[in-house]
């Protein structure tokens, strides 16, 4: 069974103060898990900037950043609520693709590393914007990484519409040079929901290697070497978590091997999004219906709008019936939706349920509330924070019916 931060009292008096359905985040469990990742990197010269694309919130935000995180953002949207949290200059990684000259614009201003994202960027970006004095390219390792990754969500990195190949990012590197940058990084990702250790530490191989190549061939050394996300979070109770020691271990093995070669020191970045607010977000809902036809129904009040994930790929939600245990009959769990894929869960084992009972679904902190749409003109839902005092307190009001009518003409 997955734990809790609350208890049904607790959940009885929020909804009390906030209508279903809401997404609610639990303040201590995510700051909890940064001083966790901190701890176990404290060996190495390691920063996260958090992805804001997980969790848009500026109330999120301004805690991370507070427990000593950066910030990844990869939209104008997402630069922009780095201003406004007061999150500016190196705190900011800009990681994006297809990018209009206007976010480039955004992100100069705001000093923030510009990390390009295919080769032809480096003159689009030098005419539309200057060239910073610190640039970064990304890299797409095709077919060369040799540990499988367990997670579907990117696929084969070859097959991936992000980065550049290995020529071109040396190529680049020395175009850059030439047009007089001075500081330098190399990033990559390639994981997304990466349980496979072995499959993170190679990541860090294949740059470490990559920056070592670069540098004996063109004497260009890195200030950072940031590789991405992706590090997962056990959606499924049977599964298990990261472990972030084991994990740093295995980063901090090849980060001296590269140096005993003669690579200078870097600092080593990671984005990680998902595993610092995922499981620490819940989406309340409750039930409105039960229907059974063939299969056995159970309709909520929210609806994939709310949480995309299981509809659009399948994925895994564990949910809670509160104040009940132990399945006694499966259901398909529904949304109001004109879609059949408006389903959080299909032939789950789960107690009996009757029409009023609370829905919990788990580990909603990353790519819920953000992915929301407005489809079948559903709003989308408030987001409420439980502080470490135990209060709560409204970080995103729900929308109302005049916020979707409001971009009409």
């Amino acid at each position: 069974m997955k734990k809790l931060p609350f208890n049904k009292k607790q959940i009885e008096e929020i909804i009390n103060d906030f209508p279903t359905p809401f997404h609610l985040y639990d303040e201590q469990g995510i700051r909890s898990t940064v001083r966790e990742l901190k701890k176990a990197f404290v060996k190495l010269p390691f920063r996260n900037y958090f992805a804001v694309k997980a969790l848009p919130n500026p109330a999120i935000m301004k805690i991370l950043y507070e427990e000593g995180m950066g910030m990844d953002a990869s939209s104008l949207a997402e630069l922009m609520l780095c201003e406004r949290v007061g999150i500016t200059g190196g705190n900011i990684m800009f990681s994006s693709n297809d990018t209009p000259s206007s976010e480039y614009k955004k992100a100069k201003e705001l000093e923030a590393i510009i990390n390009l994202d295919d080769f032809s960027y480096i003159n689009y970006l030098e005419k539309t914007v200057g060239l910073p004095e610190l640039v970064c390219l990304r890299y797409n390792p095709g077919p060369s990484l040799n540990e499988s990754s367990e997670s579907f969500i990117i696929g084969k990195p070859e097959e991936a519409k992000f980065g550049m190949t290995g020529k071109q990012i040396f190529e680049g590197l020395v175009l850059l040079k030439k047009k007089g940058v001075k500081r330098f990084g190399l990033h990559t990702m390639i994981a997304s929901n990466e349980l496979n250790i072995n499959y993170l530490i190679g990541t860090a191989t294949i740059l470490f290697e990559l920056a070592y190549k670069v540098y004996k061939k063109a004497g260009i050394t890195f200030e950072f070497i940031n590789l991405g996300g992706g590090i997962g979070i056990p959606y499924r109770p049977e599964s298990q978590p990261v472990d972030f020691a084991k994990l740093a271990s295995g980063i901090r093995n090849e980060y001296e091997k590269i140096q005993k070669k003669g690579l200078s020191p870097f600092k080593i970045f990671m984005e990680n999004g998902r595993v610092i607010t995922g499981p620490h977000g819940y989406l309340i809902t409750r039930v409105l219906h039960i229907k059974n036809t063939y299969k056995s129904y159970i309709g909520v009040d929210a609806s994939m709008a709310n949480l995309m994930r299981p509809g659009m790929y399948g994925a895994y939600h564990h949910i809670t019936i509160l104040g009940k245990s132990d399945g006694a009959k499966k259901y398909d769990v529904v949304g109001s939706l004109c879609e059949n894929n408006d389903k959080f869960a299909v032939d789950r084992q789960l107690p009996n349920v009757s029409v009023g009972d609370i829905l919990i679904i788990h580990d909603t902190g990353a790519h819920g509330h953000a992915m929301g749409f407005n489809y079948n003109g559903k709003l989308r839902s408030a987001e409420v924070l439980l502080k470490t005092n135990g209060k709560t307190k409204l970080i995103r009001r729900a929308e109302t019916v005049d916020d979707y009518f409001a971009t009409l003409v």
